[in-house]
């Protein structure tokens, strides 16, 4: 499989989407385990948070561990757009990191109060990501999608859509998580409203600049190379 082939570049962008979305998800997932972590007995949530006050240490470590393993997760991605020899090693570390912490984190959860959403989402999109790049380095896929060997045009326009999807995800996050963060009816997923909409627009007009820049980019050396193909021949 060529490394320019038109199916290697698409399993390039998928990857660098997918891992994208799951370093989102898990700083969100940190960041929102927040609330329960550091003040389990809230009058607020008391009622079903309450038990994690046995535990409470723990909830915070989750926390810090969740927002680690996110950067971990976004430096990863940019590793991949940029084509690093590093790039695969590092995401397979904050991947194996994420399952593994996310998977104490629901059982505990579950032990404690019963139920553990909605870190299974975040843990569910970590377990499927990591599938997608462990099939990635079956031989036949792996000598297309190699991502050391990827750099290029298109590896930027996929980290470009990425920035832009991430910035979607932060913006929304308030009304997609209100469901399982609403108590009193208040809706604590927008607790830190106005970060999350500046994060999120930062987010979307980089990954803009980035699509654009890319994209433009891309056109002029194709047409370029149609210039190249019309010149007569001596």
């Amino acid at each position: 499989m060529s490394h320019n082939s038109f199916f290697s570049k698409l399993l390039r962008f998928i990857g660098i989407m997918l891992m994208a979305l799951t370093a989102g998800f898990t700083i969100l997932g940190g960041v929102g385990t927040g609330c329960a972590a550091f003040a389990p007995l809230n009058p607020d949530w008391a009622d079903t948070m309450g038990p994690l006050a046995q535990m409470q240490w723990l909830y915070i470590f989750y926390v810090l561990a969740g927002v680690a393993i996110g950067i971990a997760g976004i430096r990863a991605v940019i590793l991949l757009v940029k084509g690093d020899a590093k790039a695969y090693r590092e995401t397979l570390i904050a991947l194996l990191a994420g399952v593994v912490i996310g998977v104490i984190h629901i059982l505990t959860s579950r032990m404690l109060r019963g139920k553990s959403m909605p870190v299974d989402a975040v843990v569910y999109t970590t377990v499927l990501t990591l599938v997608v790049f462990l099939l990635f380095r079956i031989p036949g896929i792996w000598q297309g999608v190699d991502f050391s060997q990827g750099k290029g045009k298109s590896n930027q326009i996929a980290g470009g859509t990425a920035a832009i999807v991430l910035g979607l995800l932060t913006l929304t996050i308030q009304y997609t998580m209100g469901a399982t963060h609403t108590w009193g009816g208040i809706n604590y997923a927008a607790a830190f409203n106005l970060a999350m909409t500046v994060i999120g627009a930062g987010c979307l007009l980089l990954g803009s600049v980035i699509f654009i820049r890319a994209s433009t980019a891309s056109q002029k050396i194709g047409a370029a190379a149609l210039q190249t193909d019309r010149l007569p021949t001596l």
